[in-house]
């Protein structure tokens, strides 16, 4: 068994080094300083009882907020109506991390992220 380990190491190794010696010509960077983000901020994080999110005012009206637990159960969906909103938690918001997306009328997510409630 311990040449079998010794032996997917030796592998790995040299599948890692393949990868950096054909990548070493310089680091490849992306560039965000420009990417056009949709939702501005959302605060407080970690949330208790609610959390704001303050929108781009070009955000399309046809827009939603949804928000997933981290099992994958939606907890809410509201649509825009403003460049401000505001989340009320109900008592099904538990500790722990959520995922907030921002979706178009056909339901292609636009942005997406994560924040934390803590009660």
């Amino acid at each position: 068994m311990k040449i079998f380990y010794k032996t997917i190491l030796g592998v790995l190794l040299l599948v890692c080094s393949t990868f950096l010696v054909a990548n070493s010509n310089g680091f490849n960077y992306v560039d965000v300083s420009n990417i056009e983000t949709k939702i501005q901020r959302f605060y407080p994080n970690p949330a208790t009882q609610f959390i704001h999110f303050e929108l781009d005012p070009s955000v399309d009206k046809s827009y939603s907020l949804e928000i997933y637990n981290f099992m994958g159960r939606k907890m809410t969906s509201q649509r825009v109506t403003g460049i401000k909103m505001t989340i009320y938690f109900d008592d099904n918001y538990f500790r722990g991390l959520y995922i907030y997306q921002l979706k178009d009328r056909s339901g292609r997510i636009v942005e997406s992220g994560k924040f934390q409630v803590s009660r």
